[in-house]
């Protein structure tokens, strides 16, 4: 069989191991300790923020966690089309999606493109809905001047081993832009107690266990140190891709979207197909995710992998 060649690698820089070796010796790997408070630092620093039979709407473009965290708690997806510039969700075909079950939108900003932001925020304050930002490729990336995952009313960040920056493996985010929020968000994080807030605490809400180890921790750090490098990195390879593709654009041989899918749409899938539905017309967005191809893009320590899609 011949080699298979890897599209994407963890991000490593080879300041890492340093990093992880002084956390070893603060004698608290379980988190919440020296590395999470500079990641959240970093975070607050860079990307300042200002029910059951419930419905939510999404493009199908997007990995399953997105829409998991909603089935799991009894709301049903709906799916609407992918804008064709952009391969986002197309924010002119949400409006007609909406119901009176409505509760979110969940834009995702695939490849670290954004989605309309402007139109759905305003379709958001028009409906009285909320927007739940899944940026979970998209951290650094700008909207009109604006960081990613700090314009809708909640922001979710990845850190998992194919984003630019890495926790050593899985990790992520939550950026609260709602105040009104905040109180809520401490409580679920600390597995949906008041933990830290009083001398007694009590199991108040439902919660979960999302805490960073300070070895992950600490792995993230030395990478968001770094990330005006990493993401210069990135973009020149990026670059590259595009202007050694750009002749066969020219010749009509390929399309390069603005950002690209490359898993199965979840309208199609068979919990897609259990759980949500489809609104409107297909509009051929299944038809483009086909016809994907899926390049190398990595960062290294002394190496780097090339990267981009193009549509075939």
């Amino acid at each position: 069989m011949p080699a298979r060649i890897p599209t994407t690698k963890p991000t490593d820089l080879g300041t890492e191991i340093a990093l992880i070796q002084e956390a070893f010796t603060l004698s608290n790997l379980n988190g919440k300790g020296r590395y999470t408070q500079l990641c959240e630092q970093w975070l607050e620093k860079f990307l300042p923020t200002g029910s059951k039979g419930k419905a939510f709407v999404l493009s199908f473009d997007t990995y399953v966690s997105t829409v998991n965290s909603f089935v799991l708690r009894g709301a049903v997806p709906v799916f609407v089309g992918l804008d064709s510039r952009t391969m986002n969700i197309d924010a002119r075909l949400i409006e007609d999606a909406i119901t009176c079950k409505t509760r979110v939108i969940i834009p995702v900003h695939y490849g670290g493109i954004a989605a309309d932001m402007n139109l759905i925020m305003s379709l958001a304050r028009r409906h009285g809905l909320l927007v739940v930002e899944d940026a979970a490729m998209a951290c650094t990336s700008l909207y009109k001047g604006r960081m990613l995952g700090t314009i809708g009313h909640i922001g979710c960040i990845s850190f998992q081993e194919k984003k630019n920056f890495t926790a050593g493996g899985q990790g992520g985010a939550l950026l609260v832009n709602d105040p009104s929020l905040n109180d809520r968000a401490k409580i679920v994080y600390e597995h949906g107690t008041n933990r830290g807030q009083v001398d007694r605490y009590q199991w108040l809400d439902l919660g979960i266990n999302a805490t960073l180890s300070e070895l992950q921790a600490a792995f993230l750090c030395a990478q968001l140190q770094a990330a005006d490098t990493i993401n210069a990195s990135r973009l020149h390879l990026w670059q590259k891709y595009y202007s050694a593709l750009r002749p066969l654009v020219e010749m009509g041989y390929l399309m390069l979207p603005t950002t690209h899918p490359q898993f199965m749409p979840l309208h199609l899938s068979p919990m897609g197909l259990a759980t949500g539905r489809f609104n409107g017309d297909d509009h051929g967005t299944t038809m483009a995710v086909a016809q994907i191809l899926l390049l190398q893009l990595f960062v290294g320590s002394g190496n780097v992998g090339g990267g981009a899609k193009a549509r075939h």
